[in-house]
């Protein structure tokens, strides 16, 4: 899509700010970096995990109130589920907890299951996320070592296509997209795929390449950002 052309006064106006979040960042951090770089008034809509990196969503201006209007659009993902082991928060932000032998599986069998997740579903978002449980973020809790319950909520898989996959000494690495609602956690839809073939996963890479029509292609990169717009502060980066 053709994305109009940025300037500080559209972006202190009210404009749409395509960002491409690198590993490492949290979602607050680029929010932050940006609010201090060119004072202005932004928020993003639809939060990524620290470890993901891609398309990220901000509104400035008087477009922040279009925000709820942008988090409910469709997310498009890829990334890589590794088969045979698994940590607690389901992704590299914790240690490797548990192996087990996958070797039985099949690649049919992981093709038929990424068919048969398609579709509306109950999900449960992992213990390390920022859900709030009593006005305090789940992973908070997590990393206290206290016990966290989720409720579920239902969200939609519409496409879940397997690239390819690999097998690595013990381990299969399944490389994948996915388009699915609002709310959906991909590093649980790991948890859930190997639960679903009588094992273990997690996620070892996640980029997001699309929300709505917004594509990661069109998006800028914080270091193309500072160009744009040099800061006038130190940061220190995550």
């Amino acid at each position: 899509m053709n994305i109009p052309e940025i300037t500080l006064e559209s972006l202190k106006t009210g404009s749409v700010l395509l960002i491409d979040k690198p590993i490492k960042w949290t979602s607050f951090d680029v929010v932050n970096y940006i609010r201090k770089s060119i004072n202005v008034k932004i928020g993003h809509a639809g939060t990524l995990d620290p470890l993901a990196s891609g398309l990220l969503i901000l509104c400035t201006g008087k477009m922040t109130k279009q925000i709820d209007n942008y988090q409910g659009m469709d997310k498009e993902y890829t990334g890589t589920i590794i088969l045979g082991q698994t940590t607690p928060s389901f992704d590299l932000e914790t240690e490797i907890s548990d192996t087990k032998d996958c070797s039985s599986i099949s690649d049919k069998e992981i093709y038929d299951l990424a068919n048969q997740m398609i579709g509306a579903q109950n999900q449960i978002a992992p213990s390390y996320s920022a859900k709030k449980i009593d006005g305090e973020r789940a992973y908070h809790k997590a990393r206290r070592g206290e016990d966290v319950e989720l409720k579920a909520r239902e969200i939609e898989i519409k496409e879940f296509d397997i690239i390819e996959i690999t097998r690595n000494s013990d381990l299969i690495n399944v490389n994948f997209r996915i388009v699915c609602s609002k709310g959906t956690y991909i590093r649980a839809i790991a948890r859930d795929f190997g639960l679903k073939l009588n094992n273990i996963a997690y996620l070892s890479n996640l980029v997001r390449t699309k929300i709505g029509q917004f594509n990661l292609s069109d998006a800028l990169t914080l270091d193309a950002f500072k160009i744009l717009f040099p800061v006038p502060f130190k940061y220190k980066q995550p």
